[in-house]
């Protein structure tokens, strides 16, 4: 797909997603979702791409939905558009196995806000803030919010940033547990970058199995976690990343992952 609303790029191992269209705060048009939709399957294919950053240029990150998007007037059921388009975004992020780093230098608004928490890392600028907006137009949170808020900031509070639809700034989400940290505004991108470029030159098969052990704790008991961990672990004990990662260590100098 030729792209006019994002841009993919990337380079030595790291896929840097970017949300364009600063005019409107990166609100998602039905346009726009079909081509980050597309842009997720092609990270997801392509085998050279170890990590992601998921940003979006402007002042904003994601302002949701774009209510002003003819397309989506023309468009009675809202249900298909989650089904076609938004779920899979969402899945394909959760089920990646390649870490994501969300660089929110903006406003992060309904499904906006769901790209954030769907990320594996969020880091916010100061300038941030987050939204869960639906209830001010009489829809409930979706793109998986109703079940990542929960887990991330407890009933009570998740609850009222669905039910109360509070604007929250990026220190507040921080100290609430919705993103990892928040730095200058201007420190954001090289920051996120960083930590990006960390996790593409990381033990990419390890990553992938720390994130797959995260997302099935929340389907498991101890005893079922306790056995992925060792069939996990069993794996990564004979991949090559392990041998020079225990090599390294051994002699006191960086690792050099291959990603297998």
């Amino acid at each position: 797909m030729t792209y006019s609303q994002i841009s993919l790029d990337k380079q030595d191992g790291l896929a840097t997603l970017t949300l364009r269209q600063p005019e409107k705060l990166n609100a998602v048009s039905r346009k726009m979702i079909a081509e980050i939709k597309s842009a997720w399957e092609d990270i997801a294919a392509d085998a050279s791409v170890r990590a992601v950053l998921l940003t979006g240029e402007g002042r904003g990150f994601c302002a949701g939905a774009d209510l002003a998007d003819p397309e989506r007037a023309n468009d009675a059921d809202s249900g298909a558009a989650l089904d076609k388009f938004f779920n899979p975004v969402i899945r394909t992020m959760r089920g990646l196995p390649k870490p994501i780093v969300a660089a929110v230098n903006g406003v992060a608004a309904g499904v906006g806000m769901s790209f954030a928490l769907a990320s594996d890392i969020a880091i916010a600028a100061k300038s941030a803030s987050f939204l869960q907006a639906f209830a001010r137009i009489g829809l409930l949170p979706d793109g998986g919010s109703t079940w990542f808020l929960p887990r991330l900031v407890g009933e009570q509070r998740a609850r009222a940033l669905a039910l109360l639809a509070p604007q929250i700034k990026a220190e507040q989400a921080k100290d609430w547990g919705l993103i990892w940290d928040v730095v200058e505004d201007a420190e954001l991108m090289p920051k996120a970058t960083e930590l990006a470029r960390r996790l593409a030159d990381g033990p990419t098969l390890s990553l992938a199995r720390i994130k797959e052990a995260m997302n099935r704790a929340n389907g498991n008991d101890l005893a079922a976690q306790l056995d992925l961990e060792r069939d996990f672990q069993r794996e990564l004990g004979r991949s090559e990343d392990f041998r020079e990662g225990v090599q390294a260590f051994l002699g006191k100098r960086k690792a050099n992952f291959k990603g297998k």
